[in-house]
């Protein structure tokens, strides 16, 4: 399990004390790697009386064009800033530059988090 906790070195490198155990809190979870096909969700309990809605894989993105948002049909991924890996395997992150049927768009949301695909157009040069 991850823990998002303080880091056990200081700035200088030197190490800190522990000063209490790890809490539940600080658990942290495995990333949900959004893929490209047919729409998979998962509904998890979140910090407090939430839920989050995860999106294992999707197929559609909300697509702002200037004006007007569109269901846009997702075909694959361009390019992909957090990790050069991910182009190859068609996952989708914040930032992510996927191929639609609008044209290119650059995702806002993270669907991993929110359980949608909001993404802007980019203009091609």
């Amino acid at each position: 399990m991850k823990h998002q906790g303080r880091s056990k070195r200081k700035r200088t490198g030197g190490r800190r004390k522990r000063f209490r155990n790890k809490k539940r809190y600080q658990l942290g979870r495995q990333p949900t790697e959004t893929t490209v096909g047919e729409p998979r969700f998962r509904v998890i309990d979140s910090r407090g009386n939430e839920k989050k809605v995860r999106a294992l894989s999707t197929n559609v993105a909300q697509v702002a064009t200037g004006g007007e948002t569109v269901e846009a049909e997702i075909e694959n991924v361009v390019d992909n800033p957090a990790n050069v890996n991910y182009i190859r395997r068609n996952i989708i992150t914040k930032g992510a530059v996927i191929e639609t049927s609008e044209g290119t768009a650059r995702v806002t949301s993270r669907p991993g988090q929110v359980g949608h695909v909001n993404a802007v157009l980019v203009d091609d040069e």
